[in-house]
């Protein structure tokens, strides 16, 4: 059965995840990543609170490491069945990357220590924020921010999550605007997110060039299997770096990849790490497609029956 992984971003954490995972007393997760990250990863994810588990200097790589953990152990039971393609969902790319072999678990989590720092340092510059548009398309969603930057605004936008999904970014005002405005311009409801600022969009240019920094120092492998890529919502070529820096600065063409892995041919997309957010995005994107969900021990065990039909 031809089958793509889709790893979550930033959103899916929750406090409490990983509990069966760190009762395996994994060296990836107990050791090598405190050792990385100067924290324990434990702690912030099982004792932690969640606003401080929100933070995105701490989402970020608990979510990076966690995920990971998961597809160790759903790769190590699929044996020779391995995926076609894979996805990550803003943070997730560099999951993928890293299951495919492109990056080493250490300097995976290294990149994205450093990216939650940078990101939350450019959010902290000035006020900006960011809101799901739902029941707008994108060429919609477009328009909308268009017209606010034509009036002096600062307003893209960042994700393009599923049909119906979208989600825009900018200055507090402007974002603020967009939720006050939205049924004016066809949209069915704008919820503002609870994030630290204006992601995937120019006010991440600061964390974009500090990253760019620590990405050139990194050595990259060529992919086992098909990674797409956020900006391009196409497998990454061979500048797989350069991909990772201009996400910050782009949007999240999601909804994009998941249709161009089902026209490549993959049949059955699997959710892998905690929470269940990327596959309720492929089921809306890809609705013929089945989809499954591993986030604990349990649900890897029947995804890994499933797709041994």
């Amino acid at each position: 059965m031809n089958y793509a992984v889709l790893f979550p971003g930033q959103g899916a954490q929750y406090v409490g995840m990983g509990a069966d995972l760190f009762e395996s007393a994994s060296e990836l997760l107990v050791e090598r990543a405190d050792e990385i990250l100067g924290w324990s990863l434990k702690d912030m994810c099982l004792v932690g609170s969640e606003e401080a588990l929100t933070r995105t200097e701490h989402a970020q790589p608990a979510l990076y490491a966690l995920a990971y953990a998961l597809w160790q152990d759903f790769s190590a039971a699929m044996g020779n069945r391995q995926p076609s393609a894979a996805g990550g969902h803003s943070l997730g790319e560099y999951t993928a990357l890293t299951a495919a072999g492109a990056l080493s678990f250490e300097n995976g989590l290294r990149l994205v220590a450093e990216r939650g720092l940078a990101m939350a340092a450019a959010a902290d510059l000035e006020p900006s924020a960011m809101a799901a548009l739902l029941g707008a398309d994108p060429d919609l969603a477009e328009g909308i921010a268009a017209n606010r930057r034509s009036a002096g605004g600062r307003l893209w936008v960042a994700n393009l999550n599923a049909p119906g999904q979208v989600v825009v970014a900018g200055g507090e005002a402007d974002i603020d605007w967009v939720v006050e405005q939205s049924r004016e311009f066809g949209v069915r409801r704008a919820v503002k997110l609870n994030v630290a600022g204006a992601f995937h969009t120019p006010f991440m240019a600061p964390a974009a060039e500090q990253l760019s920094d620590s990405i050139a120092d990194v050595e990259f492998s060529e992919p086992r299997f098909d990674v797409y890529g956020n900006v391009t919502a196409a497998p990454l070529g061979a500048n797989l770096g350069q991909g990772l820096v201009d996400q910050l600065t782009s949007p999240v063409r999601f909804a994009e990849s998941l249709a161009n892995m089902s026209d490549a041919g993959v049949e059955v997309f699997v959710h892998v790490g905690p929470g269940d957010v990327t596959a309720g995005m492929a089921r809306r994107s890809a609705p013929d497609r089945e989809v499954l969900v591993v986030n604990d021990q349990e649900s890897l065990e029947a995804a890994v029956q499933r797709l041994a039909i």
